[in-house]
């Protein structure tokens, strides 16, 4: 049975991942993801190291100015496992991200990530 507190408990995971992203903060985001993590786009696999080389090789959108406006679309509990979409734009893109995250240890990591650019003409 889910209580209200996994969905807090999810959402600060997700919100950590949104810092993480906006401020390029590679420490933080490597705790928030399982070592084995997948993350996935159409035609692109890449590894926890190979994703968080590459969040550190691109600017830092906090220091563009550029303002933090990712959100929770949705979030789905089942049990000890859970599913987020989120909107998520950084940089100069905007992203629908899928974030598939797993308690283990009573603590939620993500354990998967797909994502693609948001559909253009799309609101």
């Amino acid at each position: 049975m889910n209580t209200s507190g996994d969905i807090t408990r999810v959402e600060v995971v997700v919100q950590k991942y949104f810092d993480g992203l906006h401020n390029g903060d590679v420490e933080l985001l490597s705790t928030l993801f399982a070592s084995d993590c997948a993350l996935k786009a159409p035609g692109i696999r890449r590894s926890k190291d190979e994703w968080l080389e590459m969040v550190q090789s691109r600017p830092i959108p906090a220091l563009r100015g550029d303002q933090l406006r990712s959100k929770i679309l949705s979030i789905e509990i089942i049990g000890d496992q859970a599913m987020v979409k989120a909107f998520v734009p950084v940089l100069d893109r905007i992203y629908i991200d899928y974030l598939g995250l797993l308690r283990e240890d009573q603590e939620w990591l993500i354990v998967n990530k797909m994502y693609a650019d948001y559909p253009k003409g799309c609101t």
